[in-house]
């Protein structure tokens, strides 16, 4: 036998792979199950929160993705397909909402609702009064030929009663704060209607830019429209009116004229009769300022 057939036959076995903890391949297939949940829980948050009409665009999407992207709308891209605020109020288009914040808002929008619904009906019955007032003019034959002197309108203060002089029918004797009989008995009758309600009142007298002349050295028209003003004041009470219903009178002499084309004409003298409402009865309590007077061309348009 040669010695190429007695050489020993040598077997190499290789051993394949790191083994046991030493390898990474683990580590990917935990990291893809982790991200895997992690869309998982991030779909369920979504399909939790999202609106039942942008749930059915996105199966609408998926069912006919062509359909929708060349229609567009919901699920096709459309902001109103994801939640806008978070929370519970999905009708919040920024910001995550607490449900402090939902109680908050629903109380203030509650008695945003509530004190327009009270404004309302303030409106309603200051409408009506001025209707009664007007109905008891117009009843009475010795006050009746006195209409037109006897001026009413709505305005943002409340229910607005002016009564103006005419030419040769003057509420006060001249230069004088005292009241004509007619007007008295003008003021009176309104003194009486005026308790139907609970609204405060407010007067003013107004004068025309005539200078008032006396022997008295600072006596003016000033003087002349707060003395006609309260005396209007005091036949209200005399006609019924509750006293505690005043809370202001003032002279404003021909500061605020009727007719801003002629300051002389006669109408500028007037008296004026204010029916406050609740928002402006509480800004005179409050702060003490005056209400302005509506612009002089509305109130000649009134009747």
């Amino acid at each position: 036998m040669s010695d190429e057939n007695q050489r020993p036959i040598i077997v190499k076995r290789i051993k394949k792979g790191g083994g046991g903890h030493h390898g990474g391949a683990w580590k990917i297939a935990y990291a893809d199950f982790v991200t895997a949940m992690m869309a998982f829980f991030l779909l369920m948050w979504l399909l939790g929160s999202t609106a039942k009409g942008d749930l059915q665009g996105i199966a609408e999407y998926f069912s006919t993705p062509l359909k929708v992207a060349l229609q567009g709308g919901v699920g096709s891209g459309d902001a109103s397909s994801v939640i806008k605020g978070g929370g519970t109020d999905l009708t919040r288009t920024s910001g995550q909402v607490k449900k402090g914040e939902v109680k908050a808002e629903k109380k203030t929008i509650n008695l945003q609702a509530l004190k327009a619904e009270l404004e309302r009906k303030e409106r309603e019955r200051l409408g009506e009064l001025k209707q009664r007032i007007e109905r008891a003019i117009e009843a009475n034959p010795s006050l009746g030929q006195y209409r037109k002197q006897l001026l009413l309108d709505i305005t943002s203060e409340g229910l607005r009663i002016q009564i103006v002089d005419e030419k040769n029918r003057p509420m006060f004797d001249l230069s004088s704060a005292e009241v004509k009989p007619y007007m008295r008995d003008i003021l009176r009758e309104i003194g009486k209607a005026l308790n139907d309600v609970d609204n405060r009142i407010a007067l003013s007298g107004h004068t025309d830019a005539k200078p008032f002349v006396t022997g008295d050295r600072g006596i003016g028209n000033w003087e002349l429209s707060a003395g006609r003003a309260n005396a209007s004041r005091r036949e209200l009470i005399a006609g019924g009116m509750a006293e505690g219903k005043v809370i202001r009178v003032v002279g404003q002499a021909s500061t605020v004229l009727f007719d801003r084309q002629d300051p002389f004409n006669p109408q500028n003298r007037r008296i004026g009769i204010v029916v406050l409402n609740k928002k402006t009865e509480e800004a005179i309590l409050a702060d003490g300022l005056q209400p302005p007077e509506a612009p002089a061309e509305a109130a000649a348009g009134t009747s």
